[in-house]
């Protein structure tokens, strides 16, 4: 009774903190406002549905009935299919699920704008494509074209991020599968293979049952709204695969320990130069070092790992990008734009209830047994490995670097507290599960989110 107790205290919790996001910026208590120096027209435009990025628009689509077959599927079958898959076929039914349940949900919205458009919208990477004619020169004068107010400087997305973001695109381009569909389509693929990605890990860190557990719930995450479609998709898949492979390498349970880790530098080293937010996926991977058997275990993840993420780096800085140039130019950038005008008063607390969105109330109810002083003393890498990704949200948080838009922009972070459901008990697994679920329908379709 006492661990039900925490959970219902934390769901209790997280629900109110939801609530008063929604309903604060609406009470004219003035700095205490998502959006100040605004018309009643830009505050609709970007803080109308605050703090999800979105307005609000009751609607149904083709993804609709879908959605919600596969949702009420997953609550009603998911946990007991979960136990009764040979384990091998696990993962991939998880990747399946999730990449189903992520393209309904983006269906809600219909084809071009909850699929197809989205990544070619104005801001997005899409729109840079057909400027770049040198892929070497424009890695060499990326960072000059960084800041905004100038005659050639990079769009919102492309400005924001490091240059692996938009060569994506472009390599995606020039093999022929140019437009948004295939944009999106990647998105999805790598954004939903993160269910399996966390099915893998946990097995490594726990134990087979506590990834049977956790994958329902990784499976219909609501975090697959904005996995579908957004490039954070691709980020966040990139960056949970390093991990999982780095927990592979520090249990032993990879067939090649050094290769495992060495994949996952080389995944960690690229997420970086996706997202320069992803520097804070060194705490979730120091994490799982930490839950090694041994410090030799823990060198033999380290060292290869280390290496390959170098030597990622190498190549770009051969190529003419220095990341730490680009970083300290993105945050000028930052706050030539929105961010000025987006108060921390309001956004220091509020992008914890789009964290709650984002992940589900059933997901909060795990997160309420991540903190165990036995397990964490045993160094017990699951729950390490979710207070990593809290500690990187919230020094996200705290960097004032991250203030609206987090639901997406926290995704690599986020998705890890959705593998706290492992711990959850049994016989209230449907229970956290339909809430998870009932949540992420509601939010797609009572508002159209932007991303």
């Amino acid at each position: 009774m006492g661990r039900m107790r925490r959970e219902a205290v934390a769901v209790g919790g997280a629900a109110v903190l939801v609530v008063a996001a929604f309903v604060v910026p609406h009470l004219g208590l003035g700095i205490v406002t998502p959006l100040i120096n605004s018309s009643p027209a830009r505050f609709h435009s970007f803080a109308d549905t605050a703090p999800i990025f979105g307005w609000w628009n009751a609607h149904v689509g083709p993804g609709t009935i879908p959605a919600i077959v596969l949702g009420a599927a997953a609550v009603w079958w998911g946990p007991a299919l979960a136990r009764r898959l040979p384990w091998r076929a696990l993962p991939w039914v998880s990747w399946a699920v999730s990449c189903a349940w992520a393209f309904s949900l983006a269906m809600i919205d219909g084809w071009q704008r909850g699929f197809a458009g989205r990544l070619t919208a104005r801001h997005e990477y899409l729109r840079q494509v057909p400027s770049i004619d040198d892929i070497g020169e424009a890695v060499r004068t990326f960072s000059g074209r960084i800041l905004d107010f100038q005659p050639d400087s990079w769009i919102t997305h492309v400005s924001g991020h490091p240059p692996g973001a938009l060569l994506t695109f472009v390599w995606l381009d020039r093999i022929g599968l140019g437009g948004g569909a295939w944009a999106a389509l990647l998105c999805v693929l790598a954004g939903s293979s993160i269910a399996a990605a966390i099915v893998v890990a946990v097995r490594a860190l726990v134990d087979e049952d506590a990834a049977r557990t956790a994958a329902p719930f990784a499976a219909v995450a609501p975090t697959a709204i904005w996995i579908a479609v957004s490039a954070d998709g691709y980020f966040a898949g990139v960056a949970a695969w390093g991990i999982t492979l780095l927990a592979l390498a520090v249990t032993g349970t990879g067939r090649v320990p050094v290769l495992s880790a060495a994949a996952a530098g080389l995944l960690l080293g690229w997420g970086i130069f996706l997202n320069y937010g992803l520097a804070l996926m060194a705490l979730p991977a120091a994490a799982v070092l930490l839950s090694a058997p041994g410090w030799r275990a823990a060198l033999t993840a380290l060292i290869p790992a280390v290496l390959a993420a170098s030597a990622v780096a190498v190549v770009f800085v051969v190529a003419g990008f220095w990341w730490f140039d680009g970083y300290l130019l993105v945050q000028e950038r930052y706050w030539q734009g929105i961010a000025n005008d987006r108060p921390f008063q309001y956004w220091g607390w509020a992008n914890l209830a789009s964290v709650v969105c984002a992940i589900g109330l059933g997901s909060v109810a795990g997160l309420s047994r991540v903190f165990d002083v036995a397990a964490l003393r045993r160094r017990s890498g699951l729950h390490l490995l979710v207070l990593g990704a809290l500690a990187a949200i919230l020094l996200a948080d705290l960097s004032r670097l991250s203030k609206a838009e987090t639901e997406r922009i926290w995704l690599p972070f986020t998705v890890w507290l959705v593998a706290s459901t492992a711990l959850l008990p049994r016989p209230w697994l449907r229970w956290w599960l339909s809430l998870n679920v009932i949540g992420a329908l509601a939010l797609n379709s009572l508002i159209l989110t932007n991303w």
